[in-house]
């Protein structure tokens, strides 16, 4: 097994633990303010990473922090602009045009660091699309939040797009573990300024809330993120983010089968079916090319 094949497949098991909190992130989002709760799981997931690989960080350089930094300020522009977007869009506009990443990423590298995607993955990227499309079933209305959503997607290309720029010079462990926590202080910066503007009430901490920034600090955030920065180090930004679109499919699976906070889980929909079989299409596409041009 290639370093590539490993690398992706290590890649499609980020979009499992993503799809799989979704569940449990929408169970909890009426008992804890948005930023509150990403401060928490960055936290969780900084300090994780920070046991994890102590032995890398001793050893950690200015061109790491600063490399890190980058990338972690996009990862949490992306998260920030999803939060704030949501507050005026649907959740299917959101992950549809969130999921539009899929398209930027190929666009901007080959803009910014002259990277042409071959025409497999660009036709992958296409079918991916319309997948999004048929999955989330998008409104077609344009809002407010519509915009910030948009504002989101960007932010995520951008941090796979540096992720691939950095991760080949820099210590991957400490790029990792420095995103996170860039990212874990910019979101408590934001919850100190929107709980006084606010004036937000203390939040309660139940057993659900405390489980939920566990397993999404842990394995949505620490694992997730750091598989990706050291993954993407064998891997096209083009083909990470076309994995990156079987999130919302393993979404769909889970919420096939996990019931939400009032015991009810969603039925299997045409769209969701068409939806799924496109986005996996799109990634056979371009395994199947691949596999012809390397003979």
């Amino acid at each position: 097994m290639s370093k590539q094949l490993k690398a992706e497949l290590a890649l499609l098991s980020i979009t499992v633990v993503w799809g799989s909190s979704f569940i449990v992130m929408k169970n909890i989002s009426e008992d804890i303010p948005p930023y509150a709760y990403l401060t928490l799981r960055f936290l969780v997931a900084g300090l994780l990473m920070c046991l994890i690989f102590r032995k890398s960080l001793k050893t950690l350089d200015r061109k790491a922090v600063m490399s890190g930094v980058v990338i972690g300020f996009f990862l949490y522009g992306g998260m920030i602009l999803q939060v704030m977007g949501l507050r005026t869009t649907s959740a299917s506009n959101s992950a549809f045009i969130t999921g539009l990443n899929v398209i930027m990423v190929p666009v901007i590298s080959a803009t910014l660091l002259k990277k042409k995607p071959p025409l497999n993955a660009v036709a992958g990227v296409i079918m991916a699309t319309l997948g999004l499309f048929v999955l989330t079933g998008f409104s077609g209305r344009w809002v407010v939040g519509d915009t910030l959503t948009l504002m989101c997607a960007v932010c995520f290309a951008f941090q796979i797009i540096f992720i691939d720029k950095y991760a080949s010079d820099v210590n991957v462990y400490q790029l990792a573990t420095v995103q996170v926590i860039a990212a874990a202080v910019l979101c408590a910066l934001t919850w100190a300024f929107f709980g006084l503007y606010e004036h937000a009430e203390p939040i309660e901490f139940s057993r659900q809330i405390i489980l939920t920034v566990l397993y999404t600090g842990a394995m949505g955030t620490a694992f997730a993120y750091g598989i990706q920065t050291i993954a993407q180090k064998y891997t096209t930004p083009t083909r990470t983010a076309l994995l990156l679109t079987f999130e919302p499919v393993f979404g769909a699976i889970f919420a096939l089968i996990v019931p939400n906070a009032h015991g009810v889980t969603e039925q299997l929909t045409p769209e969701t079916f068409f939806g799924c079989l496109l986005i996996l299409s799109g990634m056979m596409v371009t395994e199947i090319k691949i596999t012809r041009k390397a003979k």
